[in-house]
């Protein structure tokens, strides 16, 4: 506090003991009047008694009958102010300090003394020593736990890191984007008529259209179909990119399915509020894992089943490395169709990060001219990379993917 009559005392312990005493002689001095006392004793710092005096009775008085008392208390305190104990910085040579306001003798009310008010600050938290260490100490930052296993490969990891890293992709997928309906809701802002509302309001004054309703197109969330492959070449992923499919399936409300020779539908299981019990069905709802693959028959299936129309407009991703015992023309021809119904294909391959690779496997090559886009996932760090990748799907400029930003590597 700078200088004047409460030189080196503490704002808020002063006005808190202050309404204490208040208190104890009938005036009701709340929490909020000490605040607004503590409020103007910064804004304002007395520098003599009689500001001190009006400072209190503003902030702290609110009815005319509490001046009498107020005029007691205050006169008791401060008709005779003891003097200001002062801290010696010479005695304090240890690091043991008294943590305590210091007070002088405390007595009673009527006594006209000032007991029980805290007129100096705390000690000094740090002692200065003889031998101060100078050195400008910095905190050392250190990776978190996701920086140390979102490289590691799917394999060499427990399954309590694969939960902790598949709680990090559902994090990951937010902000789903939207896209325009043909269908139009009422709004203020909007751009076109909305006839029917309009000539409905008009019946009330005689037909003169005086009040126009405005619509506008209403918006829903992008379609987003997931095929993950769980063939015994896909063993060491499939669990990663199951906890990929239910961040969809729980924050965009994708469809998501799993294949090896046949197609299984787990929207449902992997919906699921625990991540290991929906992974835990998932797994057993497949009842072919891990054998062989025919992605041809697969999307096949998908395509003339009754979820056909979740592919319409939606954006479908495909998790496979790529071997498939049908015949790749099979394959380039359920793709070709696959192309005129999704809005984009992404294609995710674990082995696509690897140096020097590229799509010579039959199937791969077959799909690769229909897809919009091959991206890496080998480990989880691709699989974060994926999840804020497909959020940048939002143009709608024929099939030319948007311009995206490279992803940082992964938050600590």
């Amino acid at each position: 506090m700078s200088p004047g009559v409460l030189r080196g005392v503490d704002r808020a312990a002063f006005a808190v003991a202050f309404a204490g005493r208040l208190r104890r002689a009938g005036i009701a001095a709340g929490l909020t009047d000490v605040d607004d006392f503590v409020r103007a004793l910064a804004a304002s710092p007395p520098e003599s008694m009689s500001s001190l005096y009006w400072t209190a009775r503003i902030s702290l008085v609110r009815r005319h009958t509490d001046l009498a008392a107020f005029d007691r208390v205050f006169a008791a305190i401060f008709a005779d102010p003891p003097p200001l104990p002062r801290p010696s910085r010479s005695t304090s040579t240890t690091d043991d300090h008294d943590d305590r306001y210091v007070r002088v003798p405390a007595g009673s009310d009527a006594s006209g003394s000032g007991g029980g008010l805290p007129w100096a600050t705390l000690p000094p938290a740090v002692a200065e020593t003889a031998e101060r260490d100078t050195a400008l100490r910095l905190p050392e930052r250190r990776p978190s736990a996701l920086t140390g296993l979102a490289d590691r490969p799917f394999d060499h990891l427990d399954p309590a890191q694969v939960t902790q890293l598949g709680d990090a992709l559902r994090a990951a997928v937010v902000g789903w984007p939207t896209r325009r309906t043909r269908r139009h809701a009422i709004a203020t802002g909007g751009t076109r008529v909305a006839l029917r509302q309009t000539i409905a309001r008009a019946r009330r004054t005689g037909w003169e259209p005086v009040e126009v309703v405005r619509e506008r197109p209403t918006r829903r969330p992008r379609r987003v179909v997931l095929l993950c492959d769980v063939s015994e070449s896909m063993r060491a992923q499939a669990t990663a990119y199951l906890h990929l499919m239910r961040a969809f399936a729980v924050v965009a409300d994708a469809e998501v399915f799993a294949f090896a020779t046949t197609l299984t539908r787990l929207t449902v299981v992997l919906r699921h509020t625990s991540a290991a019990e929906a992974v835990a069905q998932a797994s057993a709802a497949v009842t072919d894992r891990y054998g062989g693959t025919r992605i041809a028959t697969n999307l096949r299936a998908l395509l003339t089943s009754h979820h056909v129309e979740a592919v319409r407009g939606a954006v479908v991703v495909i998790g496979s490395d790529g071997w498939d015992s049908d015949p790749p023309d099979d394959l380039a021809a359920v793709m070709a169709r696959l192309s005129r119904r999704a809005y984009r294909i992404v294609w995710l391959n674990p082995r696509a990060g690897a140096p020097g690779f590229a799509p010579r496997v039959g199937g791969m090559a077959a799909a690769l001219p229909y897809c919009d886009r091959m991206l890496p996932a080998g480990t989880f760090q691709d699989l974060l990379v994926v999840a804020r990748q497909l959020q940048s799907v939002t143009c709608t400029d024929g099939r030319k993917w948007p311009t995206l930003t490279p992803a940082p590597r992964i938050i600590a």
